[in-house]
């Protein structure tokens, strides 16, 4: 038998709400797998992508990284990663740093043979450039295999018109047998059969939005007499407090601060969402509330439509995510076009992460001529469009609220 920790989606270095504590608690929770797998004595612990938030880590998170890895390495328990799309260059990747350092073993079409499974790996790869994959692998003699891969696979994530990679499809094509196809980006962890095939998602590590409601943790996989039993464990993170607040006719403030009172704020994130017909709130009063209150920060989020006294324009505060789904679904956009949103909104990156990886993918598309397809006009359109809406300041926040709350398995 082979068991091995499947995890994902650690985000080290994402300074969320521009908060340090934010970042040091997305490395304790890379720790914490580390010790559980020591504890536990697993056979390896399985990477499925975005290991960092960033395709340029501060050297803090580097040497964080390290100390975490040499915590299994000291064990003898291998780490066999993919990367996934945060983290992915055009050059050399973080993973062959860790590799040389005989910390990290970089899955790829060759099998890594651990106990009695053979471990294969497909890093993130860019829309435009799937058609060119066969998924051909060297064989194996193991008696299991897997393969772990990073991107957002059907039938497990909703096409929202940014999926493309359906598994079936990869399974059917490989030219290897598969008992498990181990995922990442999806934060939400997810799991299916597929003609005997389990495809899961590990879920994230860290809460990377404010969506994401549920505990943290990861997958453990056991590979014994010829198939894959999945299990899930949850990590302790900092608390996050979710707070509802339904406004009745003629209340107001005190309604959301009483309600908020009930629950224990020290160190927390506390969201809280106003619903209902009640007064307007202003967000910067209950925030000051519960920072007195000893949070660590606090996001209040109205998610009522107001209209302007003089009837003729509508102002909505709803989830920004929504607006923006609804006006890709009403737009004839190409494959080309799909692929720049998918990596500046989609894919939740990092402000400081953006213009570098548009200039990425769009150096991919012109070599691969697929930016005949853009419409000057309609791109020109679009892209005033976004600056008047205010969308293009909040590209990181509407893809990382994007990702759906975590669920638990049945």
């Amino acid at each position: 038998m082979t068991r091995v920790i499947h995890t994902g989606d650690t985000h080290l270095g994402y300074r969320q709400y521009h908060l340090p504590e934010r970042r040091q608690d997305f490395l304790d929770a890379f720790q914490r797998v580390a010790d559980d797998a020591v504890a536990d004595e697993v056979d390896a612990v399985v990477h499925a992508g975005d290991l960092f938030h960033d395709r340029k880590p501060g050297l803090a998170d580097l040497l964080g990284t390290i100390d975490v890895l040499r915590t299994l390495s000291d064990a003898d328990i291998p780490f066999l990663a993919v990367v996934g799309n945060h983290e992915t260059t055009r050059d050399g990747e973080w993973l062959d740093l860790f590799e040389s350092m005989g910390l990290v073993v970089r899955l790829d079409d060759s099998p890594t043979v651990v106990g009695d499974t053979a471990f294969y790996g497909l890093d993130f790869v860019p829309r435009a450039k799937r058609d060119d994959l066969d998924y051909q692998f060297e064989p194996h003699d193991a008696d299991h295999a897997a393969l772990v891969s990073h991107g957002l696979f059907e039938p497990l994530v909703p096409d929202y018109g940014n999926v493309d990679w359906d598994a079936a499809e990869v399974l059917d094509a490989a030219n290897v047998g598969f008992d498990a196809f181990l995922l990442g980006d999806e934060h939400t962890p997810e799991r299916v059969e597929l003609d005997g095939c389990w495809v899961t998602y590990c879920g994230s590590t860290e809460r990377a939005s404010a969506s994401e409601e549920a505990e943290r943790g990861y997958n453990i996989v056991e590979f014994a007499d010829g198939e894959a039993r999945i299990s899930r464990r949850g990590i302790p993170t900092r608390e996050f407090v979710f707070v509802t607040v339904d406004l009745g006719p003629g209340e107001g403030l005190d309604r959301v601060r009483e309600q908020v009172a009930q629950h224990d704020l020290e160190d927390a994130v506390v969201i809280v969402s106003i619903e209902g017909e009640g007064e307007e709130i202003a967000p910067a009063r209950v925030e000051s509330f519960i920072a007195d209150r000893g949070a660590l920060t606090a996001r209040v989020r109205d998610r009522r439509e107001y209209t302007a006294e003089s009837g003729e324009v509508e102002v909505s505060f709803a989830d920004p995510d929504d607006a923006v789904e609804d006006r890709l679904r009403e737009m004839e956009l190409s494959e080309a076009a799909r692929d720049i949103d998918e990596t500046v909104r989609a894919s939740k990156l990092a402000d400081s992460n953006v213009a570098d990886t548009v200039e990425s993918r769009v150096a991919d598309l012109v070599d691969d001529g697929d930016l005949a397809a853009l419409p000057g006009d309609a791109t020109e359109q679009d892209s005033e469009q976004s600056t008047e809406d205010g969308t293009g300041e909040q590209t990181e926040q509407a893809g990382a609220d994007g990702q759906a709350s975590m669920g638990e398995f049945q």
